[in-house]
């Protein structure tokens, strides 16, 4: 989830809450997902979660770390999964092929009849201040080079904060910081010659939040009912800003040569408490149906329409253990006892 330290350009910143939340609600599957965090101490046990999961249809879903738990009890599930590397394993990954290759061998390999979508070297590093930064790419060569000794063809990418875009203002700007370009632009050298997504977490909550004076409520939410943003670098119009912020990550992408590169927002939701009038059940529950609705879609995003957006949403369950502002740990599609937090309708 993204850090929290403030956002300041305008358009800073699914997959998708697969929960079908009641009985009448149903799934689209193949395009929306749910982030399943595991920072609590009052969870459901992992055979619950996958149990839920698969009544509700819900068929992809985003794993912060190999968790030998969850895995075993998504054997045979049908489940895709986008595992991630966890930031601390990052370096030494990197350096040293053979880690990446027991890595594999325990976290993938070992369970065979688990679908694994994507393998995310890490997820929003602070590029370039982290001392990961210049690591990510040689770990995403070495899992790359142990999936295909093993015969196996899963995509290997990195998941990054829309906070290493910069100039989001109109989207088409959108390019990465000064100290991030020479990184990302390997990352997406990478990215192209595997046929590879760029995982990118999408808050238009964390924007308005932070920039309440020039971003409209409705704007963020989806609700708006005209055209907030006319783009002056190539005449594209934008009602949410979703897709703004989208649009601006492709921007970035595309300045270091990633034409054929396509985003798969790892992240995006928006808290039900702790911030006030903004922060609201009400709020949530109307965000997180409309992004359902926009994604599922063929409209796209005015950069690249015509196609639905494989978004996970963030996140399964409230998280009472979360370290950050208190919002943190109201992120959740359900509570902890798995009652429904909101009625979502997955389509």
């Amino acid at each position: 989830m993204r850090t929290m330290e403030p956002i300041i350009l305008f358009y800073k910143i699914s997959f998708f809450a697969a929960l079908l939340i009641s009985s009448n609600i149903f799934v689209e599957a193949g395009n929306v997902g749910v982030n399943y965090g595991r920072q609590g101490n009052n969870l459901p046990s992992p055979s619950a979660v996958v149990s839920l999961l698969r009544s509700r249809n819900v068929d992809r879903i985003r794993l912060f770390s190999p968790d030998w738990d969850v895995l075993n009890a998504l054997r045979g599930s049908g489940i895709g999964v986008v595992l991630c590397v966890p930031n601390r394993d990052i370096q030494r990954m990197g350096n040293d092929p053979d880690f990446a290759g027991n890595w594999i061998w325990n976290n993938v390999l070992s369970f065979g009849d688990v679908q694994f979508r994507y393998i995310s070297v890490g997820n929003e590093v602070n590029i370039p201040y982290a001392g990961e930064s210049n690591h990510i790419l040689p770990a995403m060569r070495n899992l790359h080079n142990a999936l295909r000794a093993a015969g196996k063809t899963t995509p290997v990418t990195t998941t990054i904060s829309f906070g290493v875009v910069v100039d989001s203002y109109p989207p088409s700007r959108g390019r990465f910081s000064d100290g991030a370009q020479n990184i990302m632009r390997s990352i997406v050298e990478f990215l192209v010659a595997n046929r590879s997504p760029l995982l990118v977490n999408i808050y238009p909550y964390f924007a308005y939040n932070d920039n309440r004076q020039q971003i409209q409520l409705d704007y963020a939410l989806f609700t708006a009912n005209r055209v907030i943003v006319t783009d002056s670098g190539n005449g594209l119009r934008y009602w949410n800003l979703f897709d703004a912020m989208t649009d601006a990550a492709y921007a970035a992408i595309e300045k270091v040569g990633g034409y054929n590169v396509d985003i798969v927002v790892a992240e995006s939701g928006w808290p039900s408490g702790q911030n006030g009038d903004i922060a609201t059940i009400p709020n949530t529950r109307t965000y997180v149906n409309n992004l359902i609705s926009h994604v599922s879609g063929t409209s796209g995003t005015p950069k690249r329409p015509g196609r639905s957006i494989e978004t996970y949403i963030f996140g399964l369950f409230n998280e009472n253990t979360k370290g950050g502002l208190p919002t943190e740990r109201h992120f959740g599609l359900y509570y902890p006892d798995m009652r429904e937090i909101f009625p979502v309708t997955f389509r």
